[in-house]
């Protein structure tokens, strides 16, 4: 098992470019499943785990599938099957995204539950929901969902809440079904609407991706196309929050700062200097930072996925901060390890109370999932001394080569292998 470890303390300085979107890439990889003639040529994939496993889940369904660095050509005119049973399933949450491709290219799916980060009751009900009402069959037997139709009808949707994973699981389905479908109270966030482009250039007829109706007209076939992924809002967060939590000057490079606006806010609040020039931002930091209250919320709201990279820099900063995670009820795990080095946090629910301090210690911790390792990386890179962080394959899931990004810009932080 490998490990990182950091001797921190260092501020940090220099230039590093983000890679595609996870959240964009595990969508359109099960997505060119609805090719049924020519072939997707992907550009700006994340070399990540969870894009490698999509790979394998895809290959195992008959798929041809070749990665050459950035970019990923994938034939599915040649699957020949629909039961995505395999372990890899069951090892990332949006291998769900496999239903709603199966199902509108072929009426049918078998899908394995899908597992992904502990960090709280992420039902598929909505989806579930949706693809009822476009005319499915659905039924769970035990840790497998099978959906069936003899024909897929548009219709209207409204979902009970804003979610990513239904509202691209549906949009999926629908973009091959008979008429018109019109999904409310969607999702907005960057990675819908860069499915929806991702569609279109195949030939889909999807109108209103980033506002929360969005309207399909439905289309006979999608063919290949080629693509380039957005650039990672979450990886360019991470980074953000590092640069203003150890202080120095960074410039982050191939970002949307639209999509970025939200963490911009908070860290100017902060007292952090942030720059925006074309396709970069630049984040300044000398000096402590103060205290802020954070609430995440949909898109364009402050992400959920930068919440506990956040809590890592708000640790040290100047008096209390309050924040409050409304969208999963467990993604405190992480609070435990921060306290390993020194910090302050008092969790009640979903409610974290921060009282900052001056200095953190390194101490070995684990990361308990994806998110939470990115917290401790920021916090080890802050923190004086050595910090160990173990389990880090769920790092490894969302970031591709982070410790080697951190050393371009001066961290002392190194891959061990135990």
């Amino acid at each position: 098992m490998d490990k990182l470890v950091i001797n921190g303390g260092k501020p940090l300085y220099g230039s590093i470019d983000i890679s595609g979107a996870k959240n964009a890439a595990v969508a359109i990889v099960p997505a060119t499943i609805m090719s049924s003639k020519g072939v997707c040529v992907i550009d700006n994939i994340p070399d990540i785990e969870d894009v490698r496993c999509l790979e394998r889940i895809l290959t195992s369904l008959g798929c041809k599938v070749n990665k050459v660095g950035n970019t990923i050509t994938i034939d599915s005119t040649v699957i020949n099957g629909t039961d995505a049973i395999t372990h890899d399933m069951q090892n990332m949450r949006a291998s769900y995204y496999l239903i709603g491709a199966l199902l509108g290219r072929f009426g049918k799916a078998k899908v394995v539950l899908p597992g992904g980060c502990p960090i709280g009751d992420r039902p598929i009900d909505q989806h579930i929901k949706g693809f009822e009402a476009l005319g499915a069959v659905v039924k769970i037997e035990g840790d497998t969902v099978i959906v069936t139709a003899d024909k897929l009808i548009g219709t209207s949707v409204y979902f009970d809440v804003v979610s990513v994973g239904a509202t691209i699981n549906v949009m999926l389905a629908a973009t091959l079904a008979e008429g018109t479908t019109i999904l409310e109270n969607s999702a907005k966030e960057p990675h819908v609407v860069d499915v929806a482009n991702f569609l279109n250039s195949m030939g889909a007829n999807i109108k209103g991706a980033g506002t929360d109706v969005i309207r399909i007209v439905g289309v006979i076939e999608l063919t290949g196309c080629d693509y380039s992924v957005i650039p990672d809002q979450i990886e360019a967060g991470t980074f953000m929050l590092a640069a203003a939590g150890c202080g120095g000057e960074v410039i982050v490079n191939n970002v949307i700062p639209k999509h970025l606006e939200s963490i911009t806010a908070k860290l100017e609040e902060m007292g952090a200097q942030v720059l925006q020039e074309g396709e970069s931002v630049t984040v300044k930091s000398n000096g402590r930072l103060k205290a802020v209250n954070i609430k995440t919320l949909p898109y364009p709201g402050f992400p959920t996925d930068a919440q506990q990279p956040m809590s890592a820099i708000l640790v040290i900063a100047k008096g209390k901060s309050v924040i409050n995670e409304s969208i999963y009820e467990s993604r405190m795990m992480h609070v435990d390890e921060l306290k390993k080095m020194g910090a302050k946090i008092e969790v009640e629910g979903r409610i974290a109370t921060i009282e900052g301090v001056e200095k953190l210690t390194g101490a070995k911790v684990h990361a308990t999932d994806l998110r939470a390792g990115a917290a401790l990386i920021i916090a080890g890179l802050i923190a004086e001394g050595v910090t160990e962080i173990k389990d880090i394959e769920h790092i490894d899931r969302g970031y591709l080569n982070i410790e080697e990004k951190f050393r371009i810009l001066g961290a002392d932080i190194k891959r061990v292998t135990e």
